[in-house]
């Protein structure tokens, strides 16, 4: 991956963090972000990962679905 493609990945999944309020609910604290983000790599790997990929997936898509739509709305 190229350096600009790789800083713009990187520039986006940071605003995934921000987006899903996980930036105001840790008080911009990166040890807290950081450790929230660890769990979640370690629940995904229990022995459940498959179900719990689809079930975070499936919340996501509704989450941007809702936000598109509202946008629609708005305008």
């Amino acid at each position: 991956m190229a350096r600009r493609e790789r800083t713009r990945h990187l520039i986006e999944l940071g605003g995934l963090v921000h987006k899903a309020g996980l930036v105001d609910l840790a008080g911009d604290d990166r040890a807290t972000i950081y450790g929230a983000l660890l769990e979640l790599v370690g629940k995904a790997r229990s022995g459940t990962a498959d179900d719990v990929l689809a079930l975070w997936k499936r919340r996501g898509r509704r989450a941007f679905d809702s936000e598109a739509e509202g946008s629609r709305t708005d305008a």
